[in-house]
């Protein structure tokens, strides 16, 4: 079994920063890439950002230079760092991860519960 617990999302002002954490948890043997997506309202879920095992990104072209995703390997945990925010940014935001279960070894997606992240003008 496998779980990932976001944390972090909430109430900001335009301008403000929120930073999002996701811990991943469970009999794994390797994590992959991790991710952020987001769902706005009345809208598909969409890529923000992606980070590999050996800290490749990449970025929504409507995030760079305003958001950073890091990782700690480690912890088994995912950042997504969120600078100058703006109304068009609010949305669930969803963790991401591509793992190999122990003794299954084989290579599954699986996503967090989402948070709610809300940008007032």
């Amino acid at each position: 079994q496998v779980q990932l617990v976001e944390s972090g999302g909430g109430l900001v002002q335009t301008g403000g920063s929120l930073r999002l954490s996701c811990a991943a948890s469970g009999s794994m043997f390797r994590i992959n890439t991790m991710g952020w997506y987001r769902r706005a309202p009345g809208k598909q879920r969409e890529l923000v950002a992606t980070i590999t095992s050996g800290g490749s990104t990449e970025y929504a072209d409507s995030v760079k230079g305003r958001f950073a995703i890091s990782r700690d390997n480690a912890k088994n945990t995912v950042y997504l760092q969120m600078n100058s925010l703006k109304p068009e940014d609010t949305g669930v935001y969803f963790c991401n991860a591509d793992i190999v279960r122990i003794g299954i070894f084989r290579e599954d997606k699986y996503w967090g519960q989402g948070t709610q992240v809300t940008v007032s003008s």
